[in-house]
């Protein structure tokens, strides 16, 4: 049976419901707040408040995207899946290199040792601590994604070995990959490489892509066999036009079943519990009007339902 790892069990895949394919919904106090405190999501009453307005309007999963060791706080994601009976697929993994102090230990384990760890994750449980310190303490929560993220640069030698031990993890275990990229750069490369290593494209999703807005572009990335992940309908704003929904307009009707959507709203400025806006459930109130008005609502269940439930299922 096909089934998708959750913070609090596996589920059958049937039961994931309408899913956001990229969120942060939870940021521990870290290296990355502190350079960025408007990162800091870590209170469990604002952020359970949030995801109970998206379960209300009709969410059932989010996949959680920050990997470990840079905020990642495992057991503050259960009980926020608990209180808001959001099914939350927690990650493993490690982020773009701009989230960790220099001298970090990812620049030091070997494929092999980063490969253990995040195997580790997946099939025994995510350490209390986050591997912050010396001591590992498993939980029963399990990683049901594995993340990396490359920048606007090549590929350096570091992050292709970071690449072949989310590959290696990924083969090992059957979990689905998601990556981060900067505006959509180096988004084919990524695909193209994760194509070379032998993994399983209809398993891959490349997030922030949209923020590329060359149409032409995309359709090179998704005749790969690769998955997208848009996540900037809310960001344009005018006088420029949304550059997201004229890449719906024109890559649905062909990819239809490569495209999935998320937030990203990794600021709590962009939260209506934090007193931000415009809320995390947009996508289900602003947006979903707007895919009426722009005649792609037959995309919906593709989208949101279809797409993330093919993804996001544990491979074989």
């Amino acid at each position: 049976m096909s089934f998708f790892r959750t913070v609090l069990g596996d589920i059958p895949s049937e039961e994931m419901g309408l899913t956001y394919s990229h969120e942060h919904i939870i940021i521990e106090e870290s290296f990355p707040t502190a350079e960025h405190p408007e990162f800091l999501l870590n209170d469990v009453e604002k952020v359970t408040k949030e995801l109970k307005s998206v379960y209300d309007k009709g969410g059932r999963t989010m996949v959680d995207t920050m990997p470990a060791n840079c905020g990642r706080n495992v057991l503050k994601l259960a009980e926020v899946s608990q209180k808001s009976k959001i099914q939350i697929i927690a990650p493993t993994g490690i982020h773009l290199e701009i989230y960790y102090p220099p001298g970090h230990w990812r620049y030091h384990y070997n494929e092999d040792q980063l490969t253990r760890l995040f195997i580790a994750d997946i099939e025994e449980g995510i350490d209390r601590y986050d591997y912050s310190g010396p001591v590992i303490e498993r939980t029963d929560h399990r990683a049901g994604m594995i993340k990396l993220a490359t920048g606007d640069e090549p590929f350096s030698d570091h992050q292709r070995l970071i690449f072949r031990a989310v590959v290696n993890a990924h083969l090992a275990t059957g979990v689905p990959i998601l990556t981060h990229t900067n505006f959509g750069r180096w988004a084919l490369e990524q695909a193209l490489l994760f194509k070379e290593l032998g993994a399983d494209l209809r398993h891959v999703v490349l997030s922030h892509v949209d923020r590329c807005v060359d149409i032409e572009y995309h359709k090179k990335v998704l005749d790969t066999g690769v998955r997208v992940e848009y996540d900037s309908a809310f960001r344009w704003k005018p006088p420029n036009s949304n550059a997201t929904y004229q890449l719906l307009q024109g890559l649905l009707p062909d990819y239809k079943d490569q495209i999935t959507m998320g937030m990203d709203a990794a600021k709590h400025t962009y939260w209506r519990s934090y007193g931000g806006n415009p809320g995390l459930d947009f996508l289900l109130t602003t947006f979903k009007d707007d895919l009426k008005e722009m005649e792609l609502s037959e995309y919906f269940e593709n989208i949101f339902y279809n797409n993330p439930q093919k993804l996001y299922s544990f491979k074989k």
